[in-house]
């Protein structure tokens, strides 16, 4: 059975296997760089680091979203034309989020590939190539962690996500790496934590997703792309995504697709409010 969007109609079943497959050949090309001698690193306007992997994997991922989706609009972080475009559905993508990770090499960066309805992520794919971890959600919404080599044309068993149950005197959080901050470690800090643990790019999403994190608040600005795909996984393992401020549902398709803080979680984690 062919699973559509209620949109513009997008097969999720081409869907699920275009992403991956961008998503393993953008990971494959950005590696090459990686383990090269040596790669430009250069500044952007607001100060942050693009690398040529950066630029190498952005364009593989749009030419191959625009071919086989020529009438959905691709929003991308390294094409700032894309910022200024808005749809009701839109595909988006971050092909190398953590920058930083990559240029200090220590291998927390992703490539991220989301598609977005009517301001909800419903399907994603999140990719860790030094890591060789591989997440994204089937043509139905449920997230899986693919396991094995992951064969280009032939995807390897699918190991289903689920959120974990949460224990609120003990509760796993994970944070940022590379964004971490007094703010951050104050509102954590109402909680009962059990242990915690650093993570860069979007795989901190994915660490609640599989049920190895239950808590990941985010107070700091980030961009749609930066999270999309992620908060696609988290919500096809049944976690959630909120605003910090209010806790109402997060939502896409903002003007210059710009963020508000937020946290993601396992439902049954008693969220403490914003101080």
């Amino acid at each position: 059975m062919t699973t559509k969007a209620a949109g513009n109609g997008l097969d999720h079943e081409k869907l699920t296997r275009v992403m991956r497959r961008l998503a393993l050949e953008a990971g494959a090309r950005i590696m090459e760089i990686y383990n090269s001698d040596d790669f430009e690193v250069r500044s952007k306007s607001d100060a942050s680091p693009v690398t040529e992997a950066d630029e190498a994997a952005d364009a593989l991922i749009f030419a191959g979203l625009k071919a086989e989706f020529p009438d959905t609009l691709v929003v991308t972080e390294e094409q700032a034309d894309s910022h200024g475009q808005a749809a009701g559905s839109f595909l988006i993508v971050d092909p190398l989020d953590g920058t930083k990770e990559f240029v200090q090499r220590r291998g927390d960066f992703t490539v991220n590939i989301a598609y977005v309805e009517n301001g909800t992520p419903l399907r994603g794919v999140v990719y860790a190539p030094a890591k060789g971890r591989l997440f994204y959600t089937l043509p139905d919404g449920q997230a899986v962690e693919e396991m094995g080599d992951h064969a280009l044309e032939a995807p390897g068993e699918a190991k289903p996500l689920e959120v974990s149950t949460p224990d609120n005197t003990a509760l796993m959080v994970v944070a940022s790496k590379s964004h971490r901050d007094q703010a951050t470690d104050d509102y954590i800090g109402q909680y009962a934590v059990r242990d915690m643990t650093s993570a860069g790019s979007s795989l901190k999403f994915c660490l609640v997703a599989t049920g190895e994190a239950d808590l990941y608040p985010r107070l700091g600005r980030t961009m749609e792309w930066d999270t999309a795909a992620g908060d696609a996984v988290l919500r096809g393992a049944g976690g959630r995504m909120v605003r910090f401020d209010d806790h109402a549902p997060f939502t896409y398709g903002k003007p210059g697709y710009e963020n508000t803080f937020f946290i993601a979680y396992a439902p049954g984690v008693a969220l403490k409010p914003a101080s």
